[in-house]
């Protein structure tokens, strides 16, 4: 048996896969954040070591002889994360999430720096990690002086489980202290967020052992010695390994609260300028490219809220053929964009109302937005060199076939569904924990699933859609200058 654990901003979840990798069973127990201050958002690493704790047991209870039989445990964490330890691994201060960005002004010093784009291959965002650590150094500097070990979440759940500083590449490369093409810290990096080599955690694969249980707590979980722990994988890269988007050209797109464009890279592609990220992935010598949209879902959820009807019923209004774009064009920037604009400050907006511009136009138009949101980021992956021939959908919004077909026409690539099941961040910490423990061929374990349905683009709506998509790109520029 094997162990994924995913330590999620709202939630760990816990869940057991066996040799086949069928799913045995899961559970999980409860995260809150803290938001002390506008803009903060936190949480204590205690929290997370209660709800590791909560989630085991909900399996113990339902699967004690299971449990007792885990070789392998893998780890899937929130990225990002500031965990801030001293020289006796006593926590020093909250961890300073993925979606804080108190940091702002120190993610834009540090992204002025021309090393830093050219060593990490990705723009310092506010939610990176380094310029958390120069907040710190300013803001607290009492408590900087005190840092022995920087560490990400998931990685601070390991120094518990196993008493080891250790994190893995892809979770790193979100620190923006990772020379991303060599897969290694950068000396020169740190020393300009006033850190050293020593006081990061030390670097494996996410395939790799990186640690051994405890004694006392496999013990407690009635476990037997030597269960070994896997380097893991940031929530992204996790995620792909249980989607099987492991090798080149290979791609998925999540219809969740934002919208991600994820696709693994056999070479390292950056391409800072457009936003787009360029990560290690989970496995040795692969990379991957996440083009990230901050409202997908949301943005069919806000026009939900203001028409009083679900997005389930708006999307059924429009039916299932998909229809040519009308002229009325909406640009999803409800919170601001990520790929490509890496703009906080822009707005979405409404443009080509007419009279006879309803409800249900209204509602063609946001998901079009959203389409070609998400087409953006796919011009933004061809211009870094990757070339793709299909994607595979996730996500709530993958329910709506009107939605997918708005998508593979907009990108002119097949849409494939897959089959039921649950193939997110603990299935993929699972797998690192099989392939870890086992000696396992990742290409043979981190297989994709069975699809379910494939949606082609409509090709007598391409041009159509071409021209709308134009007239989109024309949009931004355009609301920028009256912000």
């Amino acid at each position: 048996m094997y162990l994924g654990l995913d330590l999620g901003t709202s939630g760990v979840k816990a869940m057991l896969i066996d040799d086949g990798q069928a799913i045995i069973g899961s559970a999980s127990g409860s995260l809150d954040v803290s938001r002390p201050h506008s803009g903060w958002s936190e949480q204590d690493p205690a929290d997370w070591i209660r709800a590791t704790e909560e989630a085991i047991a909900g399996l113990k209870a339902a699967h004690p002889a299971e449990l007792a039989a885990v070789r392998g445990i893998g780890l899937s964490g929130q990225m990002h994360g500031a965990t801030l330890i001293d020289a006796n691994d006593a926590v020093l201060r909250p961890c300073i999430l993925w979606n804080d960005t108190r940091s702002h002004a120190e993610a834009a010093a540090l992204d002025a720096d021309p090393q830093f784009r050219a060593l990490t291959g990705n723009i310092v965002f506010p939610g990176f990690t380094a310029p958390k650590l120069v907040w710190v150094k300013n803001n607290e500097p009492e408590i900087f002086a005190k840092v022995a070990k920087v560490l990400l979440p998931k990685d601070y759940l390991r120094l518990w489980l196993a008493g080891e500083h250790i994190s893995e590449m892809s979770d790193s490369a979100g620190t923006s202290w990772l020379d991303t093409g060599k897969r290694a810290w950068s000396q020169s990096l740190l020393s300009a967020t006033g850190l050293d080599e020593g006081q990061m955690p030390r670097l494996v694969e996410g395939t790799q052992a990186a640690g051994t249980l405890k004694p006392e707590l496999a013990a407690k979980w009635g476990m037997g010695a030597g269960v070994v722990i896997a380097g893991g994988a940031g929530d992204n890269a996790a995620s792909a390994v249980g989607m099987g988007t492991v090798a080149e050209g290979s791609a998925f797109v999540s219809l969740g609260t934002s919208g991600v464009l994820f696709a693994a890279n056999g070479s390292y592609l950056p391409n800072p300028e457009s936003a787009v990220h360029a990560f290690c992935h989970a496995l040795p010598d692969t990379w991957h490219q996440m083009g990230v949209i901050l409202s997908a879902t949301d943005a069919l959820n806000w026009h939900a809220g203001v028409t009083g009807k679900s997005a389930a019923e708006l999307s059924n209004e429009l039916g299932d053929s998909l229809k040519a774009p009308t002229g009325v064009t909406f640009l999803p920037y409800l919170s601001g964009e990520r790929t490509p604009h890496n703009d906080a400050a822009i707005r979405g907006s409404f443009t080509g109302l007419g009279h006879e511009s309803g409800r249900a136009v209204l509602t063609q138009a946001v998901l079009e937005g959203v389409s070609f949101a998400i087409r953006d980021s796919l011009e933004a992956l061809k211009a870094a060199g990757t070339t793709l021939t299909r994607v595979t959908a996730i996500g709530g919004g993958s329910r709506s076939r009107y939605w997918l077909s708005s998508i593979a026409t907009a990108l002119n690539l097949p849409v494939d569904l897959p089959a039921d099941g649950d193939f997110g961040a603990a299935f993929g910490a699972a797998r690192l924990g099989l392939i870890a423990a086992t000696g396992a061929d990742p290409a043979a374990i981190c297989t994709p699933p069975a699809t379910d349905a494939t949606i082609a683009p409509e090709a007598a709506l391409t041009a159509a859609y071409d021209d709308a998509y134009a007239r989109y790109r024309r949009l931004y520029p355009a609301l920028r200058g009256i912000h």
